[in-house]
């Protein structure tokens, strides 16, 4: 079998995990070079070294200039929109961030093409820095590189739930788990930590809003089950859409005469807000209908 196919045939197993049609915005899964995933895990690794130089030399800079914080949205520091989401709370930090970042930017860039995963990534990163802002005390700092990898890693999920990740504890156990599980696990251990880890210098913060951005970002291109919002939507489109297709004599046996037999055994005082709402859209059909004729 040629490499080729051998690819398409990777591809295509993987996108039928998602549970959904693959999107538009789907690219051919190929071995390409992945450019923007490089691009962001050497400007990660290039900011940790200068952020360390930073700090040997002015100890506080990074947090009191740098860092996302209230006071700096207040001072109009608007830089540190940009320079937050590349900071890192320590080497470990660091560390695996560009591990997630890595293994599952990969294929999420060959999924999704350049342009959306360098979105993807950024949506995540200012969804993160949004999040500390509303959630988090006014005294804190954010060091917010984890609003991109949360984002990733939640629009991976989205896009493969089902696909099974192996990773090994310490290096060394393996522990098998699907993508969702893992998510649902990144999703809840934000939560707890923004409950009591609520110190100067954070980086957890921004998980949760990274979390929303990669999940909201990802359903936006169409991949993932759709939400209960969405089916609402699609619920009254559909609902709207055939209202309007029916004819006089549908209109009056489906939707007036059983209106009509309640108000003759309650009243008007009978009907529901939404009925009413029901039999006026009735009568302008009508009205409508007979002025065309």
């Amino acid at each position: 079998m040629r490499i080729d196919n051998l690819i398409a045939l990777r591809y295509s197993r993987k996108m039928r995990l998602s549970g959904r049609k693959s999107s538009s915005y789907t690219q051919r899964w190929t071995q390409r070079q992945c450019f923007v995933l490089l691009t962001l895990i050497s400007a990660n690794l290039a900011v940790f070294v200068a952020q360390l130089c930073v700090e040997l030399y002015q100890p506080g800079f990074v947090r009191d200039y740098l860092g996302l914080s209230d006071r700096g949205v207040r001072d109009a520091y608007a830089w540190q929109f940009v320079t937050a989401m590349f900071l890192h709370n320590g080497p470990w930090h660091l560390l695996g961030n560009m591990l997630v970042l890595y293994f599952l930017g990969r294929d999420l860039e060959s999924i999704l093409g350049q342009r959306h995963f360098l979105y993807l990534y950024l949506a995540g990163a200012v969804g993160g820095e949004l999040g500390h802002l509303f959630l988090m005390p006014a005294d804190s700092v954010l060091l917010a590189a984890s609003g991109g990898v949360a984002a990733v890693l939640v629009a991976y999920a989205t896009i493969l739930p089902e696909l099974e990740l192996t990773a090994r504890i310490f290096f060394v156990v393996p522990l098998r788990l699907k993508a969702k599980h893992l998510a649902y696990g990144a999703t809840v251990l934000a939560i707890v930590l923004l409950c009591i880890d609520r110190t100067r210098t954070v980086s957890h913060s921004a998980y949760l809003g990274g979390c929303a951005a990669g999940w909201l970002y990802a359903h936006l291109l169409g991949f993932g089950r759709t939400s209960f919002l969405q089916r609402l939507l699609q619920q009254r489109r559909a609902a709207a859409a055939r209202y309007e297709r029916m004819s006089i004599d549908e209109l009056m046996n489906e939707e007036i005469d059983p209106l009509l037999e309640k108000i003759s055994v309650y009243g008007l005082v009978g009907l529901t807000k939404k009925e009413r709402r029901s039999l006026c859209k009735a009568r302008e059909k009508i009205l409508q209908k007979t002025q065309s004729e």
